[in-house]
């Protein structure tokens, strides 16, 4: 495989890569650019659905996402579906994958399925290289803090979700800097969609410190741009990206597969 990095701080281009016909030591390059670049994208690729599980089961067991509708044939597979009609897609803000279970998703694997005729791309930023921006005085201070994250925002989404109420659980903790689980490396760990506050501070307080995370984390020397074609498969970790879907393609249809792999309990760096 040949992999080509698609901007300074996040993503990655692999060619010379087949998803379905991966050895061992394939899969293992495979796994290590995704920890290197939080973000890979491989073209052209003849993804069937099972081809897509068997690719998720390779990273771990599958999370089936709760407030997704499942596709019929293969629940395990998430549908990712804009309708022309649709002003708002799913994934239109920042955030990250899962952060409101108490063990995070690990990595989400994306299949193009439908793509409008222009539009469409998605955006990823680099928690890492947003820690690292910081300045030392607010990395000490927030090496010291927990966030609370929850699952509430789906509850009034309008973007083709219709979750059920018994789907929504208590909100977790994780901390605002963690150690990434296969690496080491320090990562931002809070997002606009899914977190409330900090622990032990009122939504009020936590207000004002967050929003700036939120700018920071999303600055455009920590995020590449992903335009995606017939047959793109991208795979990124949730623990070292945040992404954002671009709803620039109304009046026109999008669908998407999802599968989301489990991930563990984040520590503190």
């Amino acid at each position: 495989m040949e992999i080509t990095k698609l901007s300074g701080a996040v993503g990655a281009e692999i060619t010379n890569l087949d998803l379905t016909r991966l050895d061992d030591a394939g899969f293992d390059n495979l796994r290590s650019a995704l920890f290197s670049h939080g973000m890979v994208v491989i073209r052209a690729q003849s993804l069937t659905s099972e081809a897509h599980i068997a690719l998720a089961e390779r990273f771990g067991s599958i999370d089936v996402n709760r407030f997704f509708h499942p596709l019929p044939t293969h629940p395990m597979i998430a549908e990712v579906r804009t309708k022309p009609d649709m002003s708002k897609v799913i994934g239109g803000t920042w955030h990250t994958d899962h952060s409101y279970d108490p063990a995070p998703a690990m990595c989400s694997i994306l299949a193009a399925r439908v793509l409008p005729p222009f539009g469409g791309d998605t955006l990823f930023a680099s928690m890492s290289a947003a820690y690292m921006g910081l300045s030392e005085g607010l990395k000490n201070t927030l090496r010291g803090l927990r966030a609370v994250h929850s699952d509430s925002s789906f509850a009034e989404s309008n973007v083709g979700l219709d979750p059920d109420r018994t789907a929504f659980r208590e909100p977790a903790v994780h901390p605002v800097i963690i150690a990434h689980p296969d690496t080491g490396a320090p990562c931002l760990y809070v997002n606009g969609d899914f977190t409330l506050n900090f622990e032990g501070w009122s939504v009020e307080e936590s207000a004002p410190l967050l929003s700036y995370l939120y700018a920071h984390a999303t600055r455009p020397e920590y995020s590449c741009r992903l335009n995606w074609q017939p047959g793109s498969v991208a795979i990124w970790d949730n623990r070292l990206v945040q992404h954002f879907a671009c709803a620039d393609y109304a009046g026109h249809a999008r669908l998407m597969h999802r599968i989301t792999v489990e991930g563990q309990t984040l520590s503190a760096f």
